[in-house]
């Protein structure tokens, strides 16, 4: 007799036309790469095997559970006329209403994860957040999306949540927010020293929760082979240590090698190499409940491809290979310090 296997929940997905309305002329961080991604879910078929999710406007509450009162503030009042929080960061007339639903709509993704409607989901969601620290937006940010939902998922009873940063700057804002909280996994990949500057390897949490915040800093020039040996080697193990009941993936592509901001050379295929193993651990560790929030990346094509491999990955589908592959230089040698990381765990 046939053994039953239970049918696969669906994968949830979430986005929004107003996250199209925050642009401001000439800035990296544009309308074009979510259009990009929403353009080659729908040309390949992709969107139509997920499930819509609505999204939705966060709460006060769920906002100030990470973010201070001047913090919302401070994007409430944003000029008609646009302006500038920082030197990287800037705010148009319908910032604020498009950050508050970016918050929610990762909220909605992750509300329909623990609701068991669906199985995984990726919200399609502009501008990123895991820079936003408690009480201040930078580096693109206005409100760190993953942050909030962590911090959503804590209230709704998940024991403990495992968060993966695989951009190419540190979540300098994720990791500040719980770095003295054990409940919560946070590992970063990212190139250092770069911009915010934080993410050194002995970072490894405060008080009661030290050696649960985990960064391996990249040099320049590193690509798929330090970048997949990372995980290997210290992410997913430690990872596993820690028995998440929950995933989040703050996803910046922007390691990606046709990038042009950032100084890693990560192809589509290391990208898509690290996302199938992080969602196989997921299944293993925590039933497969992911969600997955759109964070940096700034070259259009790699977002498309990295996007689509990732969500045919959570359909359980093999991606299509990325037809203008990238082909970098070998990286440096990163051994050395692979070791001085290992022996700082040890």
């Amino acid at each position: 007799m046939t053994a039953h296997r239970p049918t696969p929940l669906p994968v949830g997905f979430v986005t929004h036309p107003s996250f199209l309305d925050h642009a401001s002329p000439g800035h990296p961080e544009r309308p074009d790469r979510l259009a990009a991604i929403l353009a080659h879910l729908d040309a390949t078929g992709l969107s139509a095997r997920m499930r819509p999710l609505a999204a939705r406007d966060a709460t006060d509450a769920e906002l100030l559970a990470v973010h201070s009162p001047a913090l919302l503030a401070t994007v409430a009042h944003a000029p008609d006329e646009g302006g500038w929080i920082d030197a990287d960061t800037y705010v148009n007339a319908h910032s604020p209403e498009i950050a508050r639903r970016a918050a929610g709509a990762t909220l909605a993704a992750l509300e329909a994860v623990l609701a068991g409607d669906v199985g995984s989901a990726f919200a399609a969601v502009r501008p990123p957040g895991h820079h936003a620290t408690d009480n201040a937006a930078m580096g693109f940010c206005l409100y760190n999306h993953v942050a909030i939902a962590a911090a959503a998922a804590l209230r709704a009873g998940v024991p403990r949540v495992a968060i993966l940063d695989w951009d190419v700057h540190h979540g300098n804002g994720t990791q500040a927010i719980f770095d003295a909280d054990p409940r919560v996994f946070y590992a970063s990949t990212h190139a250092y020293p770069f911009y915010p500057g934080t993410g050194h390897f002995r970072e490894r949490g405060t008080g009661a929760a030290v050696g649960t915040k985990l960064n391996v800093p990249l040099p320049a020039g590193s690509g798929d082979e330090a970048f997949e040996e990372a995980y290997r080697r210290f992410i997913l193990p430690a990872l596993t240590a820690f028995e998440p009941d929950l995933m989040l993936i703050s996803s910046g592509w922007d390691a990606h090698a046709r990038d042009p901001l950032a100084p890693l050379n990560v192809t589509t295929a290391g990208y898509t190499r690290v996302a199938r193993a992080a969602l196989t651990a997921a299944r293993s560790l925590c039933d497969g409940r992911v969600v997955v929030a759109l964070e940096g990346g700034y070259d259009t094509h790699a977002l498309a491809w990295c996007a689509g491999a990732l969500c045919a990955l959570m359909l359980g589908e093999e991606p299509a290979p990325d037809p203008e592959p990238a082909r970098p230089p070998p990286g440096p040698d990163v051994q050395a310090l692979f070791a001085a990381i290992a022996h700082a765990f040890a």
